[in-house]
């Protein structure tokens, strides 16, 4: 018992019955309107003309039902008044399988209002009234031609209990009509649903892509300029002219790196970003470079045209070089790093392979690099290969197809 009545004690009840209330009044500037074609019959029976105001009437509210600004403001009032958690319509066009799904919303909004103001508002003023008649000694309730006569005294304030509590179960079901029709009438349409999963997906895939360039060139960047800078600490003083080209090589890597950093970010506050930076492998004697600034003794061995290994082929080329060679940085065991790029007509093989030791460089790892690695090879339907090549040696092999096959 306590469970029925735990909805009449809520403000969300009667909130809910306000805005079908309201529903009902907004639909009364239409009226004049849906009487016309009884006013140009006026030969006709009354409950003919009742019939053909209110078939005018229901037409008016479903052609105003069909306006899509109207269903957004629906499903904004529903969601806040009700209390119904509805997402915003899609910005796309709606299937015409769906167009019926707001004006019925509507219809049964200004049909359950009129409910709730006709019947609830009459017990609530009689509940009101028959105190006062009790003073007087009896009441008289007289409703569509039908009268009760109440006597006077405590007979008087149960029947006035009865219609106010009659008067809050009105509200109750009324309100709860209209949450139980609102995530089907003004939530998202299986199609609808569709489009947002398919919203969903294309701003995880782009974000995920994301966090691969920023893993890639933010991460190759700090690892390269922190061996950087304890190079130049280290020959600051017996070799001023390498610690000047040490710095400078800090100074480009990590002015490449605030290019990556403003473009992901641009995209992640939802801005305009600028152009996205496009390095490929004719950028690749620029990044070798930065390692030999570092320290680092590489002997890179290029073959075949890489002029010729264009767009997204040779972006992911640069990245899985970088990559690789970041890791070489951070967890080699001195040595030369041996670099291969072979670039043929069916496609295109890269290597890195640095010696491994038992200290592991002192740089934090964060476990992501060679799945992610794995990631994009598997995108552009490549082999992937990582794992130690012989005693204290790691070897990093892909190859990726020049043309794939529909």
């Amino acid at each position: 018992m306590i469970r029925g009545i735990r909805p009449l004690l809520r403000g969300s009840t009667y909130t809910g019955a306000l805005f079908a209330v309201f529903g009902a009044l907004a639909s009364l500037p239409l009226l004049p309107f849906a009487m016309l074609p009884a006013l140009a019959w006026r030969s006709a029976p009354y409950a003919v003309q009742a019939g053909l105001t209110l078939v005018a009437w229901a037409a008016l509210l479903g052609a105003v039902g069909s306006v899509r600004v109207v269903r957004r403001a629906l499903v904004a009032s529903a969601r806040r008044l009700l209390g119904v958690p509805l997402p915003d319509p899609a910005v796309g066009r709606r299937p015409g399988a769906d167009r019926w799904r707001t004006p019925l919303w509507l219809l049964l909004h200004v049909g359950l209002g009129w409910a709730a103001a006709l019947v609830g508002g009459v017990l609530l003023l009689l509940g009101l009234s028959l105190p006062g008649d009790w003073l007087r000694g009896e009441a008289r309730l007289s409703l569509f031609g039908r009268s009760v006569q109440v006597a006077g005294g405590w007979w008087s304030w149960v029947a006035a209990l009865a219609c106010v509590l009659a008067a809050a179960g009105v509200c109750a079901a009324v309100t709860g009509a209209l949450r139980r029709a609102a995530p089907r009438l003004l939530g998202p349409s299986t199609a609808e649903r569709l489009a947002l999963a398919a919203e969903r997906e294309r701003l995880l895939a782009e974000r995920n892509r994301l966090a691969h360039e920023l893993h890639d060139s933010i991460g190759h960047t700090l690892t390269a300029a922190t061996i950087q800078a304890a190079v130049a600490g280290e020959v600051l003083a017996a070799d001023p002219a390498a610690a000047r080209a040490a710095l400078r090589s800090i100074e480009e890597s990590t002015r490449a790196a605030l290019e990556d950093l403003d473009y992901v970010l641009g995209v992640l506050r939802e801005e305009e970003p600028g152009t996205a930076p496009t390095r490929t492998l004719a950028d690749l004697p620029e990044l070798l470079d930065r390692l030999r600034h570092a320290g680092a003794v590489v002997e890179p061995e290029l073959s075949g045209d890489l002029a010729q290994v264009q767009g997204t082929l040779s972006r992911a080329a640069y990245r899985i070089l970088q990559e690789g060679l970041t890791n070489a940085l951070r967890h080699g065991a001195g040595g030369p790093v041996q670099v291969r790029v072979a670039a043929g007509p069916d496609g295109l093989e890269l290597s890195v392979v640095n010696r491994t030791g038992a200290a592991g460089g002192g740089f934090p790892t964060s476990g992501h690099g060679l799945p992610g690695l794995a990631e994009r090879v598997r995108l552009l339907h490549g082999e992937f290969e990582a794992g130690p090549d012989g005693p204290r040696r790691w070897r990093l092999a892909v190859r990726l197809p020049v043309r794939v096959s529909a």
